[in-house]
Formats: structure tokens, sequence, C-alpha cells
């Protein structure tokens, strides 16, 4: 019965996170997105070269320096083969549902993860309420279909801890090289790794030391990969901040962005805190010991180290969804199995459901606006420009350097306007804009106008048109 609900929770899932898969890359965190899916079309358009990774900006916005080949080196593009590949595999279905569809899968494979491990160190139904929570949190719904190589890394990270638990070695350490190879963050989770190593071999140092060599060559793909990025500075874009962004660490707004806005209101509805904090007194059983709390200090440490990242953008609280989801578990489980002798078990459900549904309401009342298209004109008018344009043309389309607009034009170029003559000088061609300002009248009135609506306008560069001032 236990593997029926199980799979139950997984088709639960899988149908939410479907909500609108066909949306344009415009929704919330576009500029993101669209870096990432132009990774994996430029995949396709020019080659499957993993070590040379290009985006769609030309621009020196992202990393400081001109970047004439659009060079984009930041996590290894395991996520880019998945969703290039399957496309050119199966190209009826667009590049971004692709993308979409190999989140959605990596976060399936998730929640599994999560309810192994948790089956082995809790219960069964305990297990059974993380998997849940994991699938319908609306938050992580959202981020679990969204195209970003973060689903992928939470994958890899629980696939690592799973394996190490059960000493399947060898395949912990693939899942751990991987997973430092799309983002290093996850380092922090060799913090539960070794609390589960110390319940298993105490003061074994030889134990030890085959651990801390499995570590450093878990990490030499990373390393290698850093050292072969240093070649193209220009495709590595400006990090520091990611650390301690104004001071803001153990600042007051560290801790009202993260605990208050995002985890309690944006992740928990609110109402969500009653079965966490309820999760985290319950007293935890030996079987389990610290090993959740280590999992959950490797979390708070990575809001500290990274405390930039995490106050600036919510995606980067992806990686606490399923420790998250444990104590979630842990206080839904208190709930319906509470002493009859202390605790009202009528009142106990009633706050289980209570909490549940209005944990799941408040936050969709949050979260369903990062579905929508908040500018859909970019869309039309990147559609217009890639019907018109020459297919290699280089394209200026401004966006106060989002990349989301570029993206929906289907060419190189730059999402910035400003200096137009430079630009001209370095390869730009064409013009498009939604905002029909000061500098979209000038170049209007400059150049030759190939297409004026109501929404958006298309110049060509090549050519000046004064006549039309």
């Amino acid at each position: 019965m236990k593997k029926i609900i199980l799979v139950l929770i997984i088709i639960l899932a899988f149908g939410l996170r479907l909500y609108r898969l066909n949306n344009p890359v415009a929704d919330w965190h576009s500029w993101r997105q669209a870096d990432t899916s132009a990774v994996s079309r430029n995949f396709i358009k020019k080659g499957f070269d993993l070590l040379h990774p290009r985006f769609d900006d030309l621009s020196n916005v992202a990393s400081g320096l001109e970047n004439p080949e659009g060079y984009r080196f930041v996590e290894f593009p395991f996520y880019n083969l998945f969703q290039a590949g399957f496309y050119k595999i199966f190209p009826f279905l667009n590049l971004e549902i692709w993308g979409r569809l190999i989140s959605i899968f990596f976060s399936l494979i998730s929640l599994v993860f999560l309810y192994l491990i948790v089956k082995k160190h809790l219960s069964e139904k305990e297990a059974l309420w993380a998997a849940f929570f994991f699938a319908v949190l609306p938050f992580n719904v959202y981020y679990s279909r969204v195209i970003l190589p973060e689903p992928m890394m939470v994958a890899t990270s629980l696939g690592m801890i799973y394996f190490f638990d059960k000493e399947r070695f060898f395949l912990a350490l693939v899942f751990a090289a991987i997973s430092f190879l799309l983002k290093p963050y996850t380092l922090m989770f060799l913090l539960p790794v070794s609390f589960l190593a110390w319940q298993k071999w105490h003061f074994n140092w030889r134990k030890w030391f085959s651990l801390s060599l499995y570590i450093l060559i878990s990490l030499l793909p990373f390393l290698l990969w850093r050292w072969w990025m240093n070649y193209f500075p220009e495709g590595i874009p400006v990090y520091d901040w990611l650390f301690n962004e104004a001071g803001i660490r153990l600042k007051g707004a560290f801790f009202w962005w993260l605990f208050a806005e995002r985890i309690g209101r944006l992740i928990l509805g609110g109402w969500g805190l009653i079965l966490l904090g309820l999760g985290l007194i319950v007293k935890a059983n030996k079987k389990e010991g610290l090993f959740f709390f280590s999992w959950l200090a490797a979390i708070f440490a990575y809001f500290l180290i990274i405390a930039g990242g995490n106050v600036k953008h919510d995606y980067y609280q992806i990686m606490a969804i399923p420790i998250i989801c444990v104590f979630l578990a842990k206080g839904a489980h208190f709930l319906t199995t509470v002493s009859r002798e202390y605790f009202s078990r009528i009142t106990s459900y009633v706050l289980l459901i209570t909490s549940i549904l209005f944990m799941l309401a408040f936050s969709w009342y949050q979260v369903r606006d990062f579905f929508n298209i908040n500018n859909p004109v970019i869309v039309k008018a990147g559609q217009a420009a890639d019907d018109l344009l020459p297919k290699n043309a280089k394209v200026i389309a401004p966006y106060g350097g989002d990349t989301a607009f570029l993206y929906q034009t289907n060419r190189q170029g730059w999402p910035i306007g400003i200096v137009i003559e430079d630009l001209i000088e370095k390869g730009a061609e064409y013009y498009v804009n939604v905002n029909f300002g000061p500098e979209t009248q000038w170049v209007m009135g400059t150049w030759c106008l190939l297409q004026k609506t109501d929404d958006w306008i298309i110049v060509d560069l090549t050519k000046k048109c004064p006549s039309e001032l």
C-alpha cells in the first residue's frame, strides 16, 4: 500500500510540474533561464562543444570584459547536454519544453532519493510525508520546472548522500563529482556525509583516509573545470558579490530576507512554520541521531557563506527544500501520532490539515505570479525579429542588460544600447526595441527602419537613412 502511495505522490508531482510547461522564457528569473537555454541552443547551432559553451550575450555586462565569442563559463554544461541532446533526437517538442522536462525528471529523481533517505533514518510514513511536501510545495513546484541546472544539482547531491549511506561508494563519488561541477555550493553536503561516516566508522582512520581520497577524486573534475575556465575570463560572470554583497551577512536584512520573507512566507506560506517548528523539537531517534541536524547546519553554513547570492535571489534557496521537507514530515508525523494522554487527537488532526492547506494556499498566492509572462511584447517582438532577420545577424536588443529579450530574437548580440555606434563597430547589424524612448527615436532617425508597430521597432544598422528624421 505504501508503495502505491509513493507512486501516486510521484504522479501528483509530475502533474503539478506540467503547469504552463509551454511558457516562453519570459517568466520569473527569465534572464537566468534565457542564459541557460541559450547555451543549449548554441550547442544545436554550433555543435556540442562542452569545453566552449556559448550563450547569446556578447556584451561585457556579465564579466566586465568584452566577450565577442559569447563564452559562458559557469556550471559544467551537463544540463545543456541533456536539453540540447533530447531536442536533437526528438525535435517534435521545442527546446524550452525539453529544458523543463529535464528539470522535472531530475526533480522526481530527487523526490525518490529523499524518500529513500528519510525511510532509512526515520520511518516509511515520515518518508512519504517528506515526498509529499517535496511534491506539492508551490515554491518547489515552480523551481522544479525551470530551465536551470538547480533541479539536477539537487538530484545529484541527494544521490551523493544516499549512495554514500548505502556504502555504494563509486556511485556516491560519481554523483558527488557531477554535483560539484554543477554547483560548488554542494560541497556543504559533505557535512551530513561526514556525520554518516562518523556513525559508521568512528575512529577508524583507515576508513577516514579512504573517504578523504574519494572526496579529492570527486573534486578533481571540478578543479580541472575551474582551471580550464581561467583561459576564458571574458566568459566568467563576476561572482564576488555572491559572498557578502553590501556586507549583508548576519545583518538584520539577512535574517529578514532568508528566514522571514523566503522560508517563512514564500516557501512555507507562514502556516508551514508550525509543522517545521514541531519537526525541529521532536526528539531524534537513535537511528537518526543528529544526521538531519547536520544537514540543516550545512544549509545554514551555505546561507552564511553565499550570503549575497541567497539574499538577492530566491532560487538560491532551492538547496534547502529537501531538508525543510524532512522537518515538515517530522512535524506532520508527530501530529498524527501524539499521545492521547497529553494531546487531543482531533485537535491535532485539525491543526495538521489546517496548517497544510493554509501553507499551500498562502505560498501559492506568492508563487503564482512566478508563472506569469509580465512583458509579452518582448516575445512577440523577438519572434518578429527572428522571422525577418538573417539567421547569423548580430542584434542589439536593449533590456537593461537582461538577456531575456535578446533570447527571444534567437540571435547573438547585446542586451544593452547606449553606445550604438561602438556596438556597430563590434558587429551589430540590427536594432530591436520595445521601448520608444529617446535612444529608439534617435536610432530610427539615423538608420533604416525595417519594421515599426505600436509595440516594437526593428532597424537595419548597416544602412543610414537620415531622410527619415
